[in-house]
């Protein structure tokens, strides 16, 4: 993958123990555009540790082949079941080593605040978020044609695209007397 015509190249990855999703955009100047994406299936693998090390060595490849700049990743949310909790977040564990081992910085966004991020709607569906991103990044019927675990992992890259024209404010004010006293160059008489 040749880097010269990109800025930035973001690896979403939606984690998953029985299916984990992959998601890869370029993006160039406020424009993303869809390089990749798919799933890496691990069911017929019985052990939860070779499942571990599966993820490991697919999450490696990826990275190796994509080059990312920067990958996001959909972080776990409470299941009622605690097993199903602590596999879950140790396959996002795996996954974020990879990138670690490749000096890939790494940010977790929330399912909600990705579902905000595409469609406006915290509580969107599965299909919303995968429609909006159709629509958005101009992707075709038969690209679209891929397990939601794909496009939720889009959808993660997409809100860190979306994120990074947003810097987070260093400053957390408690009123505006305190952000009019703090911010005195600001204000115009």
């Amino acid at each position: 993958m040749n880097k010269s015509n990109l800025e930035k190249i973001i690896l979403g990855v939606d984690p998953g123990t029985n299916v984990m999703g992959y998601g890869v955009l370029s993006v160039v100047g406020n424009k993303a555009q869809l390089i990749a994406m798919g799933v890496i299936e691990l069911k017929k693998y019985e052990s939860h540790y070779l499942r571990l090390g599966r993820i490991f060595e697919r999450m490696t490849s990826i990275i190796d082949s994509y080059k990312p700049d920067e990958m996001a990743i959909e972080a776990p949310f409470y299941h009622k079941n605690v097993q199903s909790m602590l596999k879950l977040g140790r396959a996002q564990g795996v996954a974020i080593t990879a990138a670690i081992m490749r000096d890939i910085p790494i940010t977790e966004y929330e399912p909600r605040k990705i579902k905000v991020a595409i469609t406006g709607n915290g509580s969107a569906s599965k299909e919303q978020v995968a429609g909006m991103l159709q629509r958005m990044l101009k992707i075709s019927k038969e690209d679209m044609d891929v397990q939601f675990d794909a496009t939720d992992a889009l959808g993660a890259a997409y809100c860190h695209f979306i994120q990074m024209g947003k810097p987070e404010v260093e400053h957390k004010f408690s009123s505006w007397k305190d952000f009019v006293q703090k911010n005195t160059d600001k204000i115009h008489k």
